[in-house]
């Protein structure tokens, strides 16, 4: 008596995961994930685990997550998979203040970021 089963919203041959509240500006996050749409998950990995920004190890784990979820729950070849999607989007803002000269107050904005990963399984070529 319960509630109907939502539609899937991706189709067979994709897998998503989905990271909330990543602690960087949507900005810096869409850099590092505009260097890894399109690639093949096996180079993306290799690139995000040599990139110098802080945020790419938290993107690393939302890509092997995605991975994971390819393989273990659509049964997905994980050699075949490329990155199909990396959006990001923003998420809360911390608002704090730091003292300034003569009684002002400076803004410190702490933002926060989404970010939504789908691979893909890439099509056999004949």
């Amino acid at each position: 008596m319960g509630k109907a089963a939502a539609e899937r919203q991706l189709s067979d041959s994709e897998a998503m995961a989905y990271a909330k509240n990543l602690r960087t500006s949507p900005q810096k996050l869409n850099l590092v994930a505009q260097s890894i749409r399109g690639k093949n998950c096996e180079s993306a990995l290799a690139e995000l685990t040599f990139s110098r920004r802080r945020i790419a190890g938290d993107v690393k784990k939302v890509l092997e997550s995605a991975i994971a979820n390819a393989e273990n729950n659509h049964q997905l070849d994980v050699d075949r998979l490329y990155v199909s999607e990396a959006t990001v989007g923003k998420s809360l803002v911390m608002k704090r203040w730091r003292a300034r000269a003569r009684g002002r107050v400076g803004k410190i904005m702490k933002p926060f970021s989404n970010l939504r990963l789908v691979v893909r399984e890439r099509e056999e070529t004949e």
